[in-house]
């Protein structure tokens, strides 16, 4: 059986699994509740905060069987299904290979039609962005007036490259960038249920290089267990995702508080000669000093 990376074998299969987008699913979830679910959706933001994960989650809340809920039970067959990939009822169409005019007619097409077997249709269109102005002409009036069973949800990193007449048909969510203690908490509990150990210094390292991306910091975590087992320090950490050592900038910071120029300048060459990038460095030392 081939390998599950961390990020797939983790996703989030609920709203309350989602990291760090509170704000995102309690409207979602109430929507649902209150029986206002909008025909279209945008949800935009950095990469890896959950995107597609949400639009994926909304379909399964709307389709499940005991729904629609704010909670789906993922043991029915359109859960199931949803979380598979393989529903007759929910398309995911990748914006970036299917941006011409065509594919977008086909899909008005077949807005027409009843949904095969679950309550809606639903639309999933990831870099929604990546259409072409004739694609998203076409796509206005389905957009506009939708039939009642059709529900649209766009996921964007660009929303500035999305036209103005699309933005106003959609109800707009924007997605943040997961604060670094929130990705660090995360990260400790899927250590704690795949049996690892990772130091806490080194599941910082790994958080603050993901940049506020849950998916990233897993995606990292998978390369740190391949290079270093099932234990890894600080160390182990900082040498494989390229980090500079802490050694190393406390002592530029040492010596530039002493105005030692010689320790700091032989720190830096040692830096060069180790083969760190030196941008990569002083964007660390930055960090270093600014926390």
């Amino acid at each position: 059986m081939s390998y599950l990376v961390l990020a797939r074998k983790w996703r989030p299969a609920t709203f309350s699994e989602i990291v760090g987008q509170e704000h995102v699913t309690r409207a979602l979830q109430n929507a649902i509740r209150m029986d206002r679910v909008a025909h279209a959706f945008l949800f935009t933001g950095a990469r890896g905060v959950g995107k597609t994960t949400a639009a994926r989650t909304l379909a399964k809340a709307l389709q499940c069987e005991t729904g629609p809920t704010p909670e789906p039970c993922l043991e029915c067959s359109a859960c199931t299904e949803i979380s598979a990939g393989t529903n007759m009822d929910v398309f995911e169409i990748d914006g970036a290979s299917n941006r011409g005019i065509n594919e977008i007619r086909e899909l008005r097409d077949g807005v027409a039609y009843a949904p095969q077997r679950d309550r809606f249709k639903i639309y999933i269109i990831d870099e929604v962005h990546m259409l072409t102005q004739e694609a998203f002409n076409a796509l206005l009036k389905t957009l506009e007036e939708p039939p009642r069973h059709v529900k649209f949800v766009f996921a964007t990193t660009e929303p500035q490259k999305i036209p103005v007449t699309i933005l106003s048909r959609c109800q707009r969510y924007d997605f943040k960038r997961v604060p670094l203690g929130e990705v660090k908490q995360h990260l400790l509990n899927i250590l704690e249920k795949e049996g690892v150990t990772v130091d806490e210094e080194g599941v910082r390292m790994i958080a603050r290089e993901s940049e506020g991306s849950v998916r990233d910091s897993l995606s990292l975590m998978d390369r740190v267990i391949s290079f270093a087992g099932q234990q890894a320090d600080a160390k182990a950490v900082a040498e494989c995702l390229g980090i500079a050592d802490r050694d190393w900038l406390l002592n530029v910071i040492r010596a530039t508080l002493k105005g030692d120029t010689k320790t700091a300048l032989q720190v830096l060459a040692d830096v060069h000669h180790y083969g760190y990038d030196m941008r990569a460095f002083t964007g660390e030392l930055l960090n270093t000093v600014r926390d």
